[in-house]
């Protein structure tokens, strides 16, 4: 199974747009989204092509194909224009025998983990740098980054997980730049 895994875009139709080609290019099963699609936030700047209008219509269009989980950004006024669930704090996905624990990283994260199990996976955005580290548990600890806004330095970038290893992508270039084999 091939999951592309993004977060905070932040009402970047621009970077929308590239995520979507990188998910046809990949040839994904699913768009699995960490939360943040279409508003800002009051700490960050405008991302580039800043038009939350153009990425729902854009993300609409791949509705069957998305799993989806709320972000610190996103509310129920967004949900009146996305035609596909995003208020769920996590959602769990078994993929190869491997279960992924999706949160957007506001709730549960590294510091403040779900009950886990050794092998599990959490995933999050929210802090925009990517990151894979063991946790104390013998759980996963992965951050995809940000598709808009990155920080600290760090690309562009999304998560693709294809039968049991993590590749993180640089989403300007199409490059890995890291992997992880669960």
């Amino acid at each position: 199974m091939k999951i592309i895994i993004a977060s905070d875009i932040h009402g970047s139709a621009y970077w929308c747009n590239r995520l979507i080609e990188a998910f046809h290019a990949e040839e994904a099963d699913r768009l699995l989204l960490l939360g943040d699609l279409l508003y800002h936030g009051p700490r960050n700047d405008f991302p580039d092509d800043y038009s939350p209008k153009k990425v729902f219509e854009a993300l609409n269009a791949l509705k069957e194909k998305i799993t989806c989980v709320r972000g610190n950004c996103d509310s129920e006024v967004d949900q009146m224009v996305l035609e596909f669930p995003i208020m769920a704090d996590y959602a769990l996905i078994e993929a190869d025998g491997h279960v992924l624990f999706a949160t957007h990283g506001h709730l549960f994260n590294a510091d403040m983990p779900p009950m886990l199990q050794g092998g599990n996976v959490l995933l999050n955005g929210h802090f925009h740098t990517p990151q894979c580290k063991p946790m104390d548990n013998g759980a996963i600890y992965a951050n995809c980054g940000s598709v808009a806004l990155p920080k600290e330095g760090y690309p562009h970038s999304y998560l693709l997980y294809d039968n049991g290893v993590l590749y993180w992508k640089d989403l300007e270039t199409g490059g890995m730049f890291d992997c992880f084999t669960l």
